[in-house]
């Protein structure tokens, strides 16, 4: 199970049950999240494509930041406080596994977005002038310092504790910083694409309508995982395991 609470219903931390509910509600907004994009992009921009038609090669770009910089990325963010009652060297590798395949879809996203502009017909597009492209870049660098900077400091071994304590205020810090910075990017890159690729936009079409409100689950998904990941009270407490681990690794340096 995510959660366990005991069998005892009464003795339930108010906190966790809270965190539940939010938690339950930001897995709901970011799958609808992702839905909507598929949706936007099949009904209104002709789906998805490849070299061929670069003009639908490039929607796998939306479709696959938002499940990989946004879904995956904040749900690896979560997964320390979600899955509170799991070890937590199993928690570092599922943590590791979710940020490798955010970053996966990220690079096959980037792939698609640089080869719709550079095999556009009848002339390339030029590629990263908008603010949108030099944001999503930085926070595509930031996301892959950190999983190679997290990757070393936690997983790898020989690894002295202090060390590892040291490291964690930075590798919470850039993990979030990160993730507001995709989320502002995909914000921009959504308005960019409403504005280029919808004339009546300012009419507010149907196109328009769900992209307004793919920018609005973007901000509430981000919201809720900043806050749910910073939140004093729903902090993991560690597991007798955990500490048992910590003693036998201290006894080993």
């Amino acid at each position: 199970m995510l959660f366990s609470f005991g069998n005892n219903k009464s003795n339930m931390d108010p906190a966790l049950i809270n965190f539940k509910v939010l938690y339950v509600l930001t897995q709901l907004c970011g799958l609808t999240m992702i839905v909507l994009v598929g949706t936007w992009i099949g009904q209104h921009f002709g789906g998805l494509g490849g070299t061929a038609n670069p003009s639908l090669e490039f929607n796998w770009h939306p479709l696959f930041m938002t499940i990989g910089f946004i879904y995956l990325y904040g749900n690896s963010i979560l997964i320390y406080r979600g899955f509170r009652t799991t070890r937590k060297k199993t928690l570092k590798l599922t943590h590791a596994s979710i940020h490798m395949g955010a970053f996966i879809l990220t690079v096959i996203a980037l792939k698609t977005v640089f080869d719709s502009h550079n095999l556009a017909k009848p002339q390339p597009i030029p590629n990263m002038y908008s603010l949108h492209s030099w944001l999503g870049l930085s926070a595509v660098i930031i996301f892959s310092l950190q999983y190679v900077a997290g990757f070393v400091a936690y997983l790898a071994p020989g690894i002295r504790e202090n060390y590892k304590i040291a490291m964690m205020p930075f590798h919470i810090y850039f993990g979030l910083f990160g993730f507001v910075l995709a989320i502002a990017s995909a914000l921009m890159g959504i308005t960019e694409k409403a504005i280029f690729a919808i004339p009546t936009y300012s009419a507010l079409p149907a196109a328009g309508v769900l992209a307004n409100i793919i920018g609005v689950l973007y901000v509430i998904f981000g919201a809720l995982v900043v806050y749910l990941a910073t939140e004093p009270a729903y902090k993991r407490k560690a597991l007798p395991e955990d500490t048992a681990l910590l003693s036998t690794n201290s006894a080993t340096e």
